[in-house]
């Protein structure tokens, strides 16, 4: 073998020449030398094979005809091993069926013996180009998949751990999945836990918020439109359905749908096709469907507001994400992960929350979810004057600690007061904040006040707060 030292302007390109030829291997070292490029050559394809365990080739030029390995089985084995490396077969025997079995098995292209200089040369080029945009997409997929694949989902709850073994069954499928759950919970993020775990990863995942699109734009922003097919139409347009064929479609808030639109989503899942906005064309699609709800869909199939046949269509396999409230041992951990991640985006070095911060942090139930806790986070980063731990100074005002004095009058009006009354609209006052704080649950609002549920019940009914 000769290998070629480092150049400085192409130095990171490395291509390797495989031919049994030792006059075409040195041939082509000295063009690709002369071009900048870093160069490994062999005279046997079995060394050349062992090579690509230590090196990452980026294109291979290979002789199609060699003793011992065809340059078919190198081409094989090369994509096999390193499947962005391109590779260019040389040889004087071409032959059609040569040619048609080298394309099949990824070859990028093929030149005959011999050839001129320039022709490999532009050749060698495109190849390289090709093996750049392969390795930045490859590079791309996987931060994706690092941003927002399974490992990305942070809790060790038992109703998290519950959900990954969830995720984990579901991804390899394209089984339409309905995601519940309150405001914040991370209903996207599991949506695209699964499809950056599944078969599909490579394919577009495109997300839709039902709810932020005006009723009268959505059905043109799913479907898409044909130039003229209403006022303003100016030319055609690919809808979100389009875009995301052989992917995922994530239909976020699906229950602000409009009934009439409805019928038409429930259209694509039956039959795998639809129509743009005024055209009468039929276009196929392949694609998953996992739609998500703060809504209680069930509820809103038995009042009508729902079709009954899109939400079970949906609901195939239901995934219920608990309230952050309803798993606070992850408290810790998403704290740790915010934490990071906003000392690394403000250039902050926190090691982390003093002790009445941290109880503070602890003790809040989060109305607002994983998305409020992140949210404090930054706000304490970005606020925080300390340079190592956050006090809970720093705290926004609802996780301050107060003391009763603060709730009731400090002193007693000269003109006296009706203590019943003022107690009375204490209580309803607290009691309507615990239960707004609680989503309308009443056994957690109950806790929150330090009372027996009989207790709570006793004053709900006093008040007039069922």
């Amino acid at each position: 073998m000769k290998t070629a030292p480092p150049n400085n302007n192409r130095s990171k390109l490395h291509i390797m020449v495989v031919d049994d030829e030792q006059s075409m291997c040195e041939f082509l070292e000295i063009i690709l030398l002369r071009n900048n490029y870093q160069v490994s050559c062999f005279t046997d394809a079995f060394a050349a094979v062992s090579s690509l365990e230590t090196i990452n080739y980026d294109l291979v030029i290979s002789d199609l005809k060699m003793p011992g390995m065809s340059g078919l089985e190198m081409l094989r084995t090369v994509k096999k091993k390193s499947p962005t490396t391109e590779t260019i077969m040389v040889t004087a025997f071409a032959s059609t069926t040569s040619v048609i079995e080298a394309m099949k098995n990824g070859a990028f292209d093929y030149i005959n013996k011999p050839f001129k200089v320039d022709e490999i040369l532009l050749t060698i080029e495109k190849a390289l180009k090709n093996s750049q945009l392969q390795r930045e997409n490859l590079r791309l997929r996987q931060e994706l998949e690092k941003r927002f694949g399974f490992d990305n989902l942070i809790g060790k709850s038992p109703p998290m751990m519950a959900i990954y073994k969830v995720i984990k069954q579901v991804a390899p499928t394209k089984t339409n999945v309905l995601i519940c759950g309150e405001s914040g919970t991370g209903k996207e993020l599991v949506a695209r836990a699964i499809h950056f775990s599944g078969p599909n990863r490579d394919k577009s995942f495109i997300a839709v918020n039902c709810a932020a699109i005006p009723e009268h734009l959505l059905e043109s922003e799913l479907f898409g439109h044909t130039k003229g097919a209403f006022t303003g139409a100016t030319s055609h347009t690919e809808g979100y359905l389009a875009a995301a064929d052989e992917g995922t479609l994530f239909l976020d808030e699906i229950g602000e749908i409009p009934p009439a639109l409805q019928v038409k989503v429930l259209r694509v899942i039956q039959e795998k096709c639809f129509q743009k906005v005024g055209s009468t064309k039929e276009i196929s699609v392949n694609l998953q469907f996992i739609a998500a709800t703060n809504r209680d869909l069930q509820a809103a199939v038995e009042s009508g507001e729902f079709r009954q046949d899109l939400f079970y269509r949906l609901n195939v396999i239901r995934i219920d994400l608990p309230p952050l409230r309803q798993r606070q041992e992850d408290v810790p951990l998403l704290l740790r992960h915010f934490l990071h991640k906003y000392n690394q985006e403000y250039k902050r070095n926190f090691d982390g929350f003093n002790q009445e911060a941290t109880q503070a942090l602890m003790d809040y139930d989060y109305p607002g979810n994983i998305r409020e806790l992140e949210n404090i986070v930054e706000r304490c980063i970005v606020l925080e004057t300390d340079e190592k731990i956050i006090s809970a100074a720093t705290l926004p005002p609802m996780l301050q600690k107060k003391t009763p004095d603060s709730l009731t009058p400090s002193t007693l009006p000269t003109t006296g007061l009706d203590l019943e009354e003022v107690v009375a609209q204490l209580e309803t006052d607290l009691i309507k904040q615990a239960l707004q704080r609680c989503q309308g649950n009443k056994t957690n609002a109950a806790k929150l006040l330090g009372l027996s549920f009989r207790s709570m019940r006793y004053r709900l009914d006093k008040y007039g707060l069922k």
